[in-house]
């Protein structure tokens, strides 16, 4: 499976609108596109997630590794649009209550 990733940015915003599987073969993709964002001139980091239907431990990883790039700036990192599958997986390790989710 593909991972397709696009970006848009609006003004001190980013947002990255990801669709496939975030898996240990796409999760460099899924990285490589986030850790250009991590700049003082962004001040949140919008990472929608509603064409992701499966995320392993790999994809986890990098946005574990992207809330804390983010930490580092002063910036905040929102997750959005969890399906159902990936929104149980952040339950589990109880990482909602650690990363902003909407929605």
């Amino acid at each position: 499976m593909s991972l397709h990733i696009e970006a848009e940015h609006a003004g001190k915003a980013a947002s990255l609108i990801v669709k496939g599987d975030v898996t240990i073969q796409t999760s460099p993709e899924l990285r490589s596109e986030l850790q250009p964002l991590f700049t003082s001139d962004v001040e949140v980091i919008h990472v929608k997630l509603e064409g992701v239907d499966f995320m392993d431990s790999s994809g986890i990883a990098t946005l574990v590794e992207g809330l804390q790039w983010s930490k580092r700036v002063g910036g905040r990192f929102v997750l959005s649009g969890l399906t159902e599958t990936v929104r149980d997986v952040f339950e589990l390790a109880k990482l909602d209550t650690i990363f902003e989710i909407e929605g």
